[in-house]
């Protein structure tokens, strides 16, 4: 079974890029500095994380907005080790979770359609302790791909050549905590008339992160 897992250090970190649906904080600072211990509770539980509100994916003023972003545990990922493995003295705690799903995108231009597309069915998350504690995601090369359709026939790519690790604010809460990201990122658009001529991308948006097994014991991380 894949859960969670102790690591001694994070993955690099590097500005990543996400979809609209998915505004994820890519964010590297925080996350070196934090080596303190991490506990993530409970023991052995599966979590879920729900995007709330929408949220914007800004590639120089051209707007995709997307509603409905999920990860849900299955296929062993997703879950909170089981003690002692839950705690780590020196760095976070992490282990493998299903890509999260993005639906319901649009954009701002008329006639232009929005897709997003996950290339790689698993990510690896990271939660650190610390102040703030943050939930890193670790996005394998090009394991995000928006595409838009209709007057404007664009690709944009997540990183295309290596993963990147998407970090976002954790805030323990109950019955649900909460995860916030909010950052810009690097990314890869190709694509003729209409598309935006940038490398650079803007992202904001919040999950609830809820205890599958028990929603009345919330999933914590503590030092």
């Amino acid at each position: 079974m894949s859960v969670l897992r102790p690591r001694s250090r994070s993955s690099v970190v590097l500005a990543a890029c996400a979809t609209g649906a998915l505004a994820l904080a890519w964010g590297g600072s925080a996350l070196a500095a934090q080596q303190g211990p991490t506990t993530v509770e409970p023991a052995g539980a599966a979590f879920q994380a729900t995007m709330v509100g929408s949220a914007t994916f800004d590639a120089g003023g051209t707007l995709i907005t997307c509603d409905v972003s999920v990860t849900a545990p299955g296929d062993g990922n997703n879950l909170v080790p089981e003690s002692p493995d839950n705690h780590n003295p020196a760095g976070p705690v992490s282990g493998p979770i299903n890509a999260p799903t993005f639906d319901d995108c649009g954009t701002n231009v008329p006639l232009v359609n929005a897709q997003v597309t996950v290339a790689d069915p698993v990510w690896e998350m990271e939660m650190f302790a610390g102040e703030p504690s943050t939930g890193s995601m670790v996005v394998p090369a090009a394991g995000i791909v928006v595409s838009t359709s209709g007057l404007a026939s664009c690709t944009a790519t997540v990183s295309p050549d290596s993963e990147v690790t998407i970090s976002g604010t954790w805030t323990n809460g109950d019955p649900a905590s909460t995860l916030a990201f909010d950052t810009t990122a690097p990314v890869l658009v190709e694509g003729g008339f209409g598309c935006p001529d940038t490398d650079e991308a803007y992202f904001s948006a919040t999950y609830e992160v809820t205890n599958v097994d028990d929603p009345t014991a919330p999933i914590t991380v503590t030092g």
